[in-house]
């Protein structure tokens, strides 16, 4: 029952948000405004047992969510040979710019702690 209340939450907090984005004609969609309203949901414990009931199931089915994943791949291997390399030199540079974006602002974030640690 708990994981049923979570599921419902998270699918509350993701219709709120695709209301929320649409209404005001946001440039975020609706799933990422409604984990931004999950991220303030999750300061109430009715909420976070719920979610974290639904979470903790998801997990243990999570190579279940990489079917649909494999058989899109499957399905669209013809663009894979067209585009393949050209796919894969977009994802090698776009995660190691996020990954260097990453680490600056971790280092910035490190170098703002250590010197408010210092003046206290």
């Amino acid at each position: 029952m708990q994981a049923l209340r979570g599921i419902t939450w998270l699918l509350l907090l993701q219709s709120i948000g695709e209301v929320i984005s649409r209404g005001l004609h946001l440039p975020l969609p609706g799933p990422v405004v409604g984990m931004l309203l999950l991220l303030v949901a999750l300061r109430w414990p009715l909420v976070q047992e719920s979610v974290g009931a639904v979470a903790a199931f998801l997990l243990q089915h999570l190579s279940l969510l990489f079917v649909p994943v494999g058989v899109g791949v499957m399905t669209h291997l013809d663009v894979l040979g067209t585009y393949g390399v050209r796919i894969a030199v977009v994802i090698v540079l776009s995660t190691w710019a996020s990954l260097a974006v990453t680490a600056l602002v971790l280092r910035a974030l490190l170098k703002d702690d250590a010197t408010e640690e210092g003046h206290g």
